[in-house]
C-alpha cells in the first residue's frame, strides 16, 4: 500500500529536516515565516502581502503550523545577514522560511531561504522569481512549492488553477458560466457569459485548453476553449446527436466523450486535427465519464451494463473492459490520479453521496466524505490533494467548492465569489 498523507517529523538529530509522509498521526511540523524584507521603497506592502500568501499556502495543506508572528524573537532586517538560530529554537520553529522583495518600474524580484533550525543549515539554495507586480500571487505561490517541496520531498500544488462552473441565481433557475481560479480561489475571471447552460469543464494536459459541454445549440456539444484568448469552438462529430463529458488525452491530441444515439450511450475518441472519430464502445448500455491514466494507455469510466453504475477499466483503443468496483452503492465521475496510482470517484450509498478513492484495480477502496451531495473529484497536480462539489440540502440549496487529502483529512472549502461546481484542476503553470 503506497503512503497516505500524514506526516511524521524526523528528529533534527537524524538528519536533514524532512516531513516523511506516512500512515501516522497528523503532527503538523511548526515553521516561521516573518514578513519579507522590503529592499526598495515600493516593495514594503508587497513583501507583507508575498510572505502571507506562502504561510496561507503551507499552514492549508495541513502538514504545517505557523508559529505567530507575535511569537518571534527575531528580526528578520537583511536577506543576508546570519540567522540566529537560537532564537527560532527558543519557540520552537523547525523550519523558517525568509524572503526579501523588490520592485522597480512595476517589475517584482522576490528571493528567498529555507532553513532547517535545529541543524543550523539552509534546505536547499536561495532562489529568487522575478515577474510584473500584477503577478504578485503566483511568485508566492512558486515560493510556497518549493518550500513545500525541499520539507516534503514532492512537488507542490499551489502554482496551479483550477476551471469550474460559477452559479448564481435560485435553484430552479441557476445560470451558469465557466470560470478559472487560482488553486486557493484568488483570481477568478470569466470565460463565458451565462446565455447557454455549461457543463463539465476539462483542463488539457498543459493548462492552456479547455473542454467543455454547452447547451449553446439547443442540445449538448462539445466545445473546445482558448483558455489564454478565451475563443471556443465546438469539436465537430456526428450531427443530431448529444456528446457530452468530455476530456482530453494526456497527449492533447485526443479527446475522448460519451455519444448518445438512440437509448444508447456509448464512448468515442476524436482526433482533435482531423476531426475523425472512433466508438470504443459497444455495449447496450449507458457509457460515461471516462478518463484516461496519464499514460495514455487506459480509460476508466462508469458504466451500467451489470445493472447499475460501476467503473470499468479498459485499454484506450477499446475492446474487452474489466470492472473494478464491487462495494455497496452506485459508482461515478470516475477520474485517474496523475501518479497513476488511484482512482477517484463519486459514489452513493445508502441516500449520501460520497468523494471515495482506490487502487487502479479496485482494491483499498476507501471514502474519504460523506454529504447530501458529494461529486465530480479532480486530482491536485501531485495527487495529494482531492477537490469536489458538495451542494447543500434544500430550496436554497447552494453547491460550493471543497478540498479534501486522500487520507480523509484536512477538508476545508475553497472561497469563491458565487455558487460553484464541476472543478477541474490544472497543472502546475
Amino acid at each position: 500500500m503506497a503512503p497516505m498523507l500524514a506526516p511524521a517529523l524526523a528528529e533534527a538529530q537524524s538528519g536533514p529536516l524532512r516531513i516523511e509522509i506516512t500512515e501516522g498521526v497528523v503532527e503538523p511540523l511548526p515553521y516561521a515565516v516573518p514578513d519579507f524584507v522590503a529592499e526598495s521603497v515600493d516593495a514594503q506592502q508587497l513583501a507583507q502581502q508575498i510572505a502571507r500568501v506562502v504561510a496561507d499556502d503551507l499552514t492549508g495543506t495541513g502538514l504545517f503550523r505557523e508559529v505567530p508572528r507575535d511569537a518571534h524573537i527575531s528580526q528578520i532586517t537583511s536577506f543576508g545577514s546570519p540567522v540566529q538560530f537560537t532564537d527560532w529554537k527558543a519557540i520552537n520553529a523547525q523550519a523558517l522560511v525568509t524572503g526579501a522583495v523588490s520592485e522597480t518600474n512595476g517589475r517584482v524580484v522576490v528571493k528567498f531561504r529555507v532553513w532547517d533550525v535545529f541543524a543550523g543549515t539552509e534546505l536547499g539554495q536561495g532562489m529568487q522569481f522575478a515577474g510584473t507586480a500584477d503577478g504578485w500571487r503566483r511568485m508566492a505561490h512558486k515560493v510556497a512549492d518549493q518550500v513545500y517541496a525541499r520539507i516534503t520531498g514532492e512537488s507542490g500544488y499551489f502554482d496551479s488553477r483550477v476551471v469550474f462552473v460559477s452559479e448564481s441565481g435560485p435553484k430552479d433557475q441557476r445560470a451558469k458560466r465557466l470560470a478559472v481560479m487560482d488553486y486557493d480561489g484568488a483570481n477568478v475571471q470569466y470565460l463565458t457569459g451565462s446565455n447557454a447552460l455549461v457543463l463539465a469543464p476539462r483542463f488539457s494536459e498543459n493548462g492552456q485548453r479547455v473542454l467543455y459541454t454547452s447547451y449553446e445549440t439547443g442540445m449538448p456539444r462539445v466545445h473546445v476553449l482558448d483558455v489564454g484568448t478565451v475563443q471556443s469552438r465546438i469539436l465537430q462529430g456526428q450531427n443530431g446527436v448529444m456528446s457530452f463529458a468530455p476530456r482530453f488525452a494526456p497527449n492533447g491530441q485526443t479527446v475522448v466523450y460519451s455519444l448518445t444515439q438512440g437509448s444508447n450511450t456509448d464512448i468515442w475518441a476524436m482526433d482533435i486535427a482531423s476531426g475523425g472519430t472512433r466508438q470504443l464502445t459497444s455495449a447496450p448500455s449507458i457509457e460515461t465519464a471516462p478518463s484516461y491514466s496519464p499514460d495514455g494507455q487506459q480509460i476508466v469510466f462508469e458504466s451500467d451494463r451489470s445493472g447499475t453504475q460501476q467503473l470499468y477499466v479498459m485499454s484506450a483503443s477499446g475492446g474487452e473492459a474489466k470492472r473494478i468496483s464491487f462495494g455497496q452503492g452506485r459508482y461515478s465521475t470516475p477520474v485517474w490520479s496523475p501518479r497513476g496510482d488511484m482512482i477517484a470517484f463519486t459514489k452513493q450509498s445508502a441516500g449520501r453521496f460520497h468523494i471515495g478513492v482506490m487502487r487502479t484495480d479496485g482494491s483499498e477502496e476507501r471514502l474519504l466524505t460523506a454529504s447530501f451531495l458529494d461529486e465530480g473529484p479532480t486530482w491536485s497536480p501531485n495527487g495529494r490533494v482531492i477537490m469536489f462539489a458538495r451542494e447543500t440540502q434544500g430550496a436554497q440549496g447552494a453547491s460550493s467548492l471543497y478540498t479534501v487529502d486522500i487520507s480523509g483529512r484536512n477538508l476545508k472549502r475553497v472561497r469563491t465569489p458565487e455558487g460553484a461546481s464541476d472543478p477541474s484542476w490544472g497543472p502546475l503553470q
